[in-house]
């Protein structure tokens, strides 16, 4: 239960991280005045600072690093999950032997001569007889 719990809150956090990264990114102002200025980069100039472009890269960087940070731990609880989900491991050693033991092949007789081949209803075609020189 503990488990799954934290698998839902991993994944809540993540989703928001990923929504302030995707914010923090578009906010930041390109060379070419691109989608930056569209969402009123004076308006981040006077609430920031001037120093506004360097709050967005640290933040760039906080929350690019805080990201794959939770991939990594959900992918460590997802994997925790599944194992304790499938005890039936062929790393683990406790897990019981699946195969069956394989009986032994008997052994085969000795091979008796092949009979003659019955005759055949047509009779051998006669060879031509060769040529004198």
């Amino acid at each position: 239960m503990f488990l799954q719990s934290s698998i839902y809150i991993v994944f809540a956090l993540l989703l928001i991280v990923s929504a302030l990264l995707l914010l923090v990114v578009l906010m930041q102002r390109p060379k070419q005045e691109g989608l930056g200025a569209a969402f009123g980069a004076q308006m981040t100039d006077q609430a920031f600072g001037a120093q506004t472009t360097d709050v967005l890269k640290k933040g760039t960087v906080f929350f690019g690093t805080l990201f794959m940070i939770l991939c990594f731990v959900l992918a460590v609880l997802m994997n925790a999950q599944y194992k304790r989900s499938h005890p039936t491991d062929l790393t683990d050693d406790k897990a019981p032997a699946t195969q069956q033991p394989v009986a032994p092949i008997p052994e085969q007789p000795a091979s008796q001569p092949a009979e003659p081949a019955a005759e055949s209803p047509e009779p051998p075609a006669e060879e031509a007889p060769a040529e004198a020189q």
